[in-house]
């Protein structure tokens, strides 16, 4: 059978008072019909009030129900649990509120029955509202009336699930002693808990529990609160949790003693303190640990201790280990041992129970024919040339046949060592095992199309391939050059200039804005001839050119200018000239060249009636007065539909109202 785990972190959160109202009248309010008229039928109006007093009490019954449920019952747990919730939540007061819980839901279920049966006979719609108002209102003072109870459930709700997952019938040790002996200490070491470890008392104030490994198995180690010496009815709920655990726990106890008194108690209390706690540990396994070994020696305490200690170990019967959690000598051979004994007492207990001759008997040992006790069936067969081997006389080792691990040992060992795969090929020529595979191409041996002084052609490239980088080498080492000392200085500047502009455009490049136009960029002769002069560039025909071109257009200008005005004065109304005509031609194109070239470059319209016009078209597709602005289309070329409509919104006559009467 599976051992019972207990999972309380899995208990489902306890609504208060007033939030357990709201989740039931909520879902009714969401699950039911809510629209009701006094013209329907009676019986569809007592349905439907009918239905609202049902829906509510299963909501409500439903929901205590799972409190009741998910909390563990007593009288069903095992005895250290239901043990430790009476010492943690007192037994009677717990007891008290699920049965209230419980009271609650049997009073919801009957008096929605009996409104229920109140509603059947209702002959209004008022009626059976007002019945079914009656009825919601005492079953959610019935829930409000619990408030103390959810609220106390809800406490112990939270409380159980930091419960150490303890499981009562696994491998366990406890660790039990007076305060600051080094209980924690201990656990942390053999385990992989992080129990809170202080130089003061009482620092663990619950069970805490830490699991390990021996023998392949699974082990749980229990710590406990630190026990004082005084009566039962004395100790507090914190050292009331490590008695519980003692009394109940199959499990094997290290008690602990601190010889050097640090922890704030005799050798003499200790052991007076074990003597009073003897009784629990009947049936248990038991070691006496004597810790601090670092501070103080075991065989440098008085007689007196030495032989008080020794003399509880006679009278118990139980083993004394000693051990240090500072300097880790004997915490595992405290482990180890406790282990062993817990493990060979519970497999006592199994051989000694029922269970084992019930298995025993089903079990059977096969034998072969002819077998009699302790020989064999038959002779071991050994084959006649092993036979005529060993009458030959003994092998001599040297004349054995080395096998591949033999070969692996003689060449370096594994890792090193590469196994032969072809020396054992069968092939009709031994001469063959190790030729090259020949490689395949377009159905071609590749080997056929080698050139058999490949080898030697490519030593002569090489050799040729040196020649040349020693000859270009002593080349740039020569400081010969055509170059006189002007030419060399201008060719050093140059490369200077080079150099410091390819830096600059590299950071420029790495900065993260646009480059500027060229229609921006205010450059000038003297701009253009003193970068020239600075990368050594003759600029002497640059400037004559720039300032020519220059006085060239300021010409040009000023001849079309008086040109222009010329046309403007003529009478255009009459009979033009050939030539007349010529120049009011020219006029209008050039204007139209300059008016296109500047609008084009700047704003992209052709004169400023084009500009006004696009404007106002922008104010109207902003307002809304165009079509794709009052639809909210996209643009001009949006061309989306409104939504779809069924055929019943359409069809039919109106006669003034709408086609949707739904």
């Amino acid at each position: 059978m599976a051992a019972i785990t207990y999972n309380f972190k899995s208990i489902a959160p306890v609504p208060g008072a007033d939030q357990f109202i709201d989740i039931v009248l909520t879902r009714t309010q969401r699950r039911t019909p809510t629209v009701i008229h006094p013209g329907y039928a009676i019986n569809r109006i007592r349905a439907f009030y009918m239905r609202k007093v049902k829906f509510t009490q299963q909501t409500a019954s439903e929901k205590l129900g799972e409190i009741i449920n998910s909390f563990p019952r007593l009288d069903d747990i095992h005895p250290f649990y239901a043990d430790l919730m009476n010492i943690l939540y007192d037994r009677d007061h717990y007891k008290l509120a699920l049965g209230q819980i419980n009271i609650s839901k049997r009073l919801i279920d009957t008096l929605a029955r009996d409104y229920v049966r109140l509603i059947k006979y209702g002959d209004s719609l008022y009626r059976c509202k007002q019945l079914k108002r009656a009825a919601m209102g005492r079953m959610m003072t019935i829930i409000k009336r619990q408030k103390s109870s959810l609220s106390y459930l809800e406490e112990v709700r939270k409380h159980l699930s930091r419960l150490p997952t303890i499981d009562p019938n696994t491998r366990s040790l406890i660790v039990c002693g007076y305060p600051n002996v080094g209980k924690s200490s201990f656990m942390n070491k053999v385990t992989r808990a992080d129990v809170d470890v202080q130089p003061y008392a009482f620092t663990t104030k619950s069970l805490f529990v830490g699991h390990m490994d021996y023998r392949y198995l699974r082990w749980q180690v229990i710590d406990t609160p630190g026990i004082l010496d005084h009566p039962l009815d004395e100790r507090n709920t914190i050292e009331m949790q490590a008695i519980t655990a003692l009394a109940h726990l199959q499990c094997c106890v290290l008690y602990f003693i601190d010889i050097s008194e640090q922890c704030g108690f005799t050798i003499a209390q200790q052991v007076a303190l074990f003597e009073s706690i003897k009784p629990l540990f009947v049936n248990k396994q038991l070691i006496l640990v004597i810790n601090k070994i670092d501070v103080v020696a075991y065989e440098s305490l008085s007689d007196q201790h030495r032989t008080m200690i020794e003399k509880l170990s006679a009278d118990a019967g139980v083993e004394m280990l000693q051990m240090s959690n500072v300097s880790e000598e004997g915490v595992s051979a405290v482990k180890n041992r406790a282990c062993d004994l817990l493990l060979q007492a519970r497999v006592d207990a199994r051989m000694a129970g029922k269970k084992v001759n019930d298995i025993l008997n089903r079990l059977t040992v096969a034998k072969p024919a002819g077998a009699e006790d302790g020989q064999a069936a038959c002779e071991p067969f050994i084959p006649e040339s092993v036979m005529a081997a060993r009458a030959a006389g003994p092998v001599d080792p040297t004349m054995r046949r080395k096998t591949e691990k033999d070969l692996m040992v003689e060449n370096g060992g594994a890792g090193v060592y590469s196994i032969d795969m072809k020396k054992n090929y069968l092939l009709a020529d031994d001469d063959w095992k190790y030729d090259a595979v020949p490689e395949i191409m377009d159905g071609k041996n590749v080997a056929d199309f080698i050139d058999p002084d490949i080898a030697a052609k490519l030593d002569a490239l090489e050799r040729e391939q040196e020649q040349l980088e020693e000859e270009e080498a002593a080349a740039m080492d020569s400081d010969e050059s055509d170059l006189d000392e002007t030419d060399r200085a201008i060719l050093d500047a140059i490369r200077e200039k080079k150099k410091l502009m390819k830096n600059a455009s590299r950071l420029q490049n790495g900065k993260n804005y646009a480059n500027m136009p060229r229609k921006h960029r205010e450059l000038e002769v003297g701009d253009v001839v003193d970068h020239l002069e600075g990368v050594g560039v003759d600029s002497s025909g640059v400037a004559a050119r720039g300032r020519k071109r220059t006085r060239a257009d300021a010409g040009r200008s000023a001849d079309q200018e008086a040109e222009d005005a010329a046309v403007d004065g003529m009478d255009i109304d009459g009979a033009e000239s050939a030539e007349g005509g010529n120049k009011k031609h020219k006029r209008s194109a050039s204007r139209s060249r300059s008016v296109v070239k500047k609008t084009a470059n700047e704003e992209g319209m052709k004169d400023a009636d084009q500009k006004k016009k696009a404007l106002t078209m922008l104010r109207k597709v902003q307002k809304g007065v165009k079509g794709f602005g009052k639809y909210r289309k996209a643009g001009e070329a949006d061309r989306s539909t409104g939504p779809k409509k069924e055929k019943w919104a359409l069809a039919g006559k109106s006669n003034g109202f709408k086609s949707n009467s739904r």
